[in-house]
């Protein structure tokens, strides 16, 4: 079954490290993509405010394109379904550039139209720390724990008056806005002024794991109304409350299941976190993403597995990209 994956870190940690998208020892790389049946790989480029800024974004993006360029044999940047469908058709497996930090266009608009003309098509809001744009749940406290901070959630803090001027201009440029790490006040705020369908890229189900970095049934539910997909997020803090560091197929599936009866089958997609988490995983890579395929087999019919894998994913951009 072929797949589509709404986010990975792959070409942020690449980039720092000077390594190759072709054969690397990470969770992705082309040999591996290729194993796994991969259709299109979300590559996002992560910036760390506190320490970086946008000349390394720009940086990274460079060596994306670098990347891609080097391997056109297997796989090349896609900027709107068409790109999808057409790379597809010639065998080609499909790069779609994104950004992890809305804040790197500096609280300028303009720079938003430059990042599409650079062939950024989706764009996570926020990361873990505030921004001209919004709040994020989830903020690093000095001398809390991890497991106490990641169940915090911000109800008060939503868009700012900037943030909803950027989600309005991201929908005119057709670019998908992603709602990832975003406060839940933020995510009421995406759905009351969006217009087109969103997307959550890499977040699970609150009831089933409840961090804040993960959607309430209600937000799901909101979600699906929008037209918009969540990604499957295989970090073992979103999967299980009680973390081990340990990442069980059977509990992906839990959250798919959950999500699915909750939002409809139209609503799940798949968004791994590959190269951003340290968790160990039963799909030890992108190789061995079919075995979630077959694990996910006796719970839905063929047609809502190609939607989870990537029917649902492929529908957003249809409508969205540009």
């Amino acid at each position: 079954m072929k797949y589509v994956d709404m986010h990975c870190d792959t070409i942020t940690g690449l980039y720092r490290n000077k390594g190759s998208l072709r054969e690397n020892d990470m969770h992705i790389d082309l040999g591996k993509m290729k194993k796994g049946e991969c259709l299109l790989q979300n590559f996002a480029i992560f910036t760390y405010l506190p320490k970086q800024d946008a000349s390394f974004t720009r940086a990274a993006i460079d060596y994306y394109y670098e990347q891609m360029d080097a391997n056109k044999d297997l796989i090349a940047p896609a900027y709107c379904y068409d790109d999808i469908i057409k790379n597809e058709t010639n065998g080609l497996m499909n790069g779609l550039l994104t950004l992890e930090e809305g804040a790197v266009i500096d609280n300028d608009l303009a720079k938003l139209d430059d990042y599409y003309n650079l062939g950024v098509r989706m764009i996570t809001l926020t990361w873990n720390f505030a921004n001209g744009i919004g709040f994020p749940n989830f903020t690093p406290v000095e001398g809390m724990e991890r497991p106490e901070m990641l169940r915090i959630t911000n109800q008060k803090d939503g868009l700012t008056d900037f943030g909803i001027q950027y989600v309005r201009r991201m929908e005119e440029l057709g670019m998908i806005v992603d709602v990832s790490h975003l406060s839940d006040a933020g995510f009421y705020d995406v759905v009351k002024y969006s217009t087109k369908p969103f997307v959550a890229s890499h977040s699970n189900a609150r009831s089933v794991c409840g961090v804040a970095r993960n959607l309430t049934d209600e937000m799901i539910r909101l979600l699906a109304e929008k037209g918009g997909v969540t990604g499957l997020n295989y970090c073992s803090s979103f999967i299980d409350d009680n973390d081990t560091g340990y990442t069980s197929i059977a509990s992906m599936v839990e959250h798919v299941r959950h999500i699915a009866k909750v939002g409809g089958i139209d609503c799940i997609g798949l968004g791994s976190d590959f190269d951003g988490i340290g968790s160990t995983l039963e799909i030890k890579d992108c190789s061995g993403m079919q075995k979630l395929y077959e694990a996910l087999t006796p719970y839905f019919t063929q047609e809502e597995l190609e939607k989870i894998f990537y029917k649902n994913v492929l529908r957003v951009y249809k409508e969205v990209l540009r």
